[in-house]
């Protein structure tokens, strides 16, 4: 049974999330590629994500691993997934990978990009993909509270509640945000891994050092202190796009070298 590599695209409104939810009929971008590849194949597929992306997180760059059994080339399976997809999903690529490759286990590092509109007017045409604080907001003081994040650290304070993984410690090599106050606003997050609601509760909490209600110096005592309670709010989700996930050892292919829209060079990162 070959094995693929799909770069998708998802409107994540039309979704509740990346996983699929045995036992329930929520639809997921999971059971959508699965229920298209065997629709297409006319035979039973697998289907394993680079990671899960949550109710209404949009994703330009996610990545999937998929057995299937097809006697079609990568190209060909590539359009024929894209006749039977929602609208709302497309497969920018799809190329044949090593019979072991796994999404999820082979990935390096993911980027996100939280997108925030900062006009004293809600923005009907950016509704669906930004969030809307209509207070002006300061971008330098989010940005320096950003830098702060940057390199290794627990950060159970950025963490859902609920979340089951073993530890917190995660490292980040890019924290960023760029923008104007009353325009747009983009928050930049780039590492090895991230915990559930992670992206969206560090923009919420830099929404609120934006907004004046908490300094940029607090970031060391807040991630310190491994408390969700002493954090910002989780941010909409309509912001968050999960950009790209790279692969170092050239597993990745085309969505290590996705599209970077709205991001911008001002910002900090580290390598």
């Amino acid at each position: 049974m070959p094995t693929f590599r799909l770069t998708l695209e998802y409107d994540g409104a039309a979704f509740e999330g990346w996983q699929s939810q045995p036992g329930e009929e929520h639809p997921t971008v999971q059971d959508a590629l699965r229920q298209a590849l065997e629709r297409v194949t006319g035979g039973p597929a697998r289907v394993t994500g680079s990671g899960r992306t949550d109710t209404g997180v949009h994703a330009e760059g996610q990545v999937a691993s998929i057995r299937a059994e097809t006697g079609m080339s990568a190209r060909a399976l590539g359009r024929a997934l894209n006749g039977v997809l929602p609208r709302s999903v497309a497969v920018l690529a799809c190329e044949p990978a090593a019979e072991d490759f796994d999404a999820r286990r082979a990935a390096r590092s993911k980027r996100y990009r939280y997108q925030i509109w900062n006009g004293p007017v809600r923005s009907p045409l950016r509704a669906a993909r930004f969030a809307w604080e209509a207070r002006p907001l300061d971008v330098e003081a989010m940005g320096e509270a950003a830098f702060g994040l940057l390199g290794e650290h627990d950060f159970a304070c950025f963490q859902a509640a609920g979340s089951s993984v073993g530890h917190s410690v995660r490292s980040l090599t890019r924290a960023e945000v760029s923008g104007h106050p009353g325009g747009e606003i983009f928050v930049v997050l780039e590492g090895s891994g991230f915990l559930r609601h992670m992206v969206r509760n560090v923009a919420g909490t830099l929404i609120e050092v934006g907004l004046g209600r908490r300094s940029a110096a607090d970031l060391p005592d807040l991630l310190a202190s491994r408390d969700r309670g002493q954090a910002g709010p989780t941010a909409p989700s309509q912001g968050l796009t999960l950009v790209s996930v790279d692969y170092r050892d050239g597993a990745g292919g085309a969505a290590s070298a996705m599209r970077r829209k709205g991001e911008h060079s001002s910002g900090k990162s580290v390598s």
